[in-house]
């Protein structure tokens, strides 16, 4: 088990000193220590999350996700965590970083293996690096950022990378020297709009007419929606969640999905109070299915999946019984997963994400450097461009 310790002489009153451990298991550090620190708020960074995919097998060394979490200490005291893995190809990231990885081959070196600090197959913003609330954040922070570059040389590793920080998180990485990628996705948040009726009359009369006929299909289809929170779920519900979840990878990418089935049950043993399961029916058949996360303040969707095409089905189980949902429970924030220009239409707005990343090669690191500040400008004008599309009421209407 590699460890690397680092010493930091703050601008403070006392030398503080961070030692950065490597642990190959979250099991290692054990669920007490572990949520201590990253807490059970956002259920992403949670033990359990994270355990789950552990020893279900969903992250291994073999499926190029090795864990390798960092966990700093400080007089032998748990101060801060973050989940991290070596990685051996780019898949399950949704961050796009393949091109780079061509790139590397071209010149005959390797970009694998690399770090990386995210959760796995989840392209939602969130903390990464957590740290105890009476720790200084800033000092265990610059100690991590002083440590990776020299651990990813150490172990032969290309670079490290953080992906999906928020942006204040994204550009204190930047100031440690992490560069700052920037992408789009589209999310929905509550503008006190009461009900979906209020939000509704947020748009456009055109619009708003489209929605309506969208859901009113739904319903003329002989379709009913069904919310389950947690323990409402049942095995039967579960097994054709599964069942949906491996068709639409089957559909989409020619496998069965990332995740098996162990670790949906291990969620609904250790962590049900965050999963929030959408079911449509048929008569008394299910027939299609979304599961979304959840904490105190945002709905999380992650999963879809049917076994009959029903037309504007996906867009009422995964958008519109979200939102009514949110405005039901108040939770003020949406993120429906990545990717989805549709959703625009629909009310989600066009924001920002933010990743960082170092890579230890300076000539491919100058050159991605060039690379990220173009993208960033054509992903500003593509966002003005994206959120002209969105169907809310001018001023005038």
């Amino acid at each position: 088990m590699p460890v690397l310790c680092c010493t930091l002489c703050w601008q403070r009153e006392t030398l503080l000193m961070v030692d950065l451990e490597f642990i190959s298991a979250i099991a290692d550090l054990g669920i007490e220590n572990w949520n201590a620190i990253a807490g059970v708020e956002y259920p992403f960074t949670r033990y359990e999350f994270l355990s789950a995919l552990e020893t279900s097998g969903a992250v291994t060394a073999e499926k190029g996700w090795q864990p390798h979490h960092v966990v700093a200490r400080r007089d032998d005291r748990v101060i801060g965590v973050m989940p991290m893995y070596i990685k051996t190809h780019s898949y399950g990231e949704y961050v796009f970083d393949w091109s780079w990885a061509d790139a590397y081959q071209r010149h005959g070196r390797s970009y694998y293996p690399k770090l990386l600090a995210a959760i796995p197959f989840t392209p939602a913003t969130g903390p990464r690096l957590c740290v105890s609330d009476e720790a200084d954040r800033d000092a265990v922070m610059a100690a991590v950022a002083t440590a990776l570059p020299a651990h990813a040389r150490a172990l032969g590793a290309s670079s490290a990378h953080i992906l999906f920080s928020k942006p204040e998180v994204s550009t204190a990485w930047q100031e440690q020297g992490f560069m700052q990628r920037v992408g789009p996705q589209y999310h929905w948040y509550d503008r006190d709009y009461g009900d979906f009726e209020g939000f509704l009359a947020s748009f456009s009369s055109r619009k708003r007419k489209t929605l309506r006929k969208e859901r009113r299909v739904v319903a003329e289809q002989g379709l009913d929606l069904q919310i389950l929170v947690g323990d409402e779920i049942s095995a039967a519900q579960w097994r054709f969640f599964f069942h949906c979840y491996q068709l639409t990878y089957a559909k989409r990418s020619g496998h069965g999905g990332y995740l098996p089935e162990a670790f949906f049950a291990q969620l609904a043993a250790t962590m049900s109070e965050n999963l929030v399961m959408v079911v449509a029916s048929h008569g008394n058949e299910p027939v299609a299915v979304a599961l979304n996360f959840r904490d105190q303040h945002t709905l999380y969707g992650r999963y879809w999946g049917c076994v009959r095409e029903y037309e504007f089905l996906h867009f009422e189980t995964c958008y519109y019984q979200g939102i009514e949902y949110c405005l039901r429970e108040g939770l003020r924030h949406f993120d429906p997963g990545a990717q989805g220009e549709h959703k625009i239409q629909r009310g989600f707005t066009p924001i920002l994400t933010y990743s960082n990343h170092f890579l230890a090669d300076a000539d491919f690191s100058e050159a991605v450097a060039r690379f990220l500040d173009d993208e960033k400008q054509h992903i500003a004008q593509y966002l003005r461009e994206a959120s002209a599309m969105l169907p809310f009421r001018r001023g005038d209407e």
